[in-house]
């Protein structure tokens, strides 16, 4: 994808779930957990041009996302409905997307891509809605928007929607993406998955502790998940994201994760990123 260059980019970051517990089911079927979310400096990038209709029109290839499931799309509409002015109810847009985050990879994609336009929209639109207002929107979208709405590095509950920020250490990863794509919805169905942890507080977090209980079930059914899993197991405790497909590794330095990144099999696919407790969405 070109962009152009007279017109601002913005960044989707990836987040990773550093750990990942379900403590109970709640009566209207979704779940409880704990997690911290923290960001890294691997990102989709986007870019908006406005039209002189009200149409929304994409410019890149989703194949398997037809334009009124687009998290994109959806979230340009929904601030169109939802703006303070009449400017945003007439003017359209042009999108352009320049995709690295895998699909069905655990790190956040789609809710990125939607937080990121929430908040370029909100900005070229000159709709002067805060940050609490553009979250609550982003929350009709998905549990993960207004994570990346507001930006920080968070401890999270509830249904993900309960967060407070939190400053961590910022490693350098190892970020593995096995070829395959993981359903989110199969996995919260799962009849072996694990929804009664007990419950942690932030103030008793070690970094490092707690665990993902997504991890067993996912690399029983990915094969490919397990074997990315022991393989980076080798140069450093390893861990799935979210409900996976994507698997890494914390290093102390650049030079470590690269070194470590260079032994991988030419079967597998990867990259190196910086932990990030401030989005680079909000780095432009």
């Amino acid at each position: 994808m070109i962009f152009d260059p007279a017109i601002k980019i913005w960044n989707a970051p990836a987040k990773l779930n550093l750990f990942l517990h379900i403590t109970a089911r709640r009566e209207d079927g979704f779940h409880d957990l704990q997690t911290i979310f923290q960001f890294i400096d691997f990102c989709d990038q986007l870019q908006f041009k406005t039209r002189r209709d009200s149409q929304i029109i994409r410019h890149y290839n989703a194949p398997l996302i037809e334009a009124e499931n687009d998290l994109i799309v959806r979230a340009a509409k929904l601030l169109q409905q939802n703006g303070k002015n009449n400017r945003s109810k007439t003017t359209g847009l042009d999108i352009y997307l320049s995709k690295k985050l895998p699909m069905g990879g655990g790190v956040g994609g789609g809710s990125s891509d939607a937080a990121t336009t929430l908040v370029a929209l909100n900005n070229l639109w000159q709709l002067n809605l805060s940050e609490n207002e553009l979250a609550h929107l982003g929350l009709q979208l998905g549990a993960d928007v207004p994570v990346f709405v507001h930006g920080q590095a968070v401890w999270a509950e509830g249904v993900g929607e309960r967060f407070t920020a939190i400053e961590i250490p910022e490693p350098w990863y190892v970020v593995i993406i096995p070829e395959v794509h993981v359903s989110t919805a199969e996995l919260f169905s799962h009849p072996e998955l694990r929804r009664d942890m007990p419950l942690i507080s932030l103030s008793d977090y070690k970094p490092g502790s707690g665990e993902n209980v997504f991890e067993t079930l996912v690399r029983h059914d990915y094969p490919a998940v397990d074997v990315a899993l022991k393989w980076l197991n080798n140069y450093a405790p390893s861990r799935m994201t979210g409900t996976g497909s994507c698997v890494y590794a914390p290093f102390d330095s650049e030079a470590q994760a690269l070194n470590c990144l260079n032994q991988l099999p030419e079967q597998m696919k990867g990259f190196v990123a910086k932990g990030r407790n401030i989005s680079p969405l909000y780095e432009n």
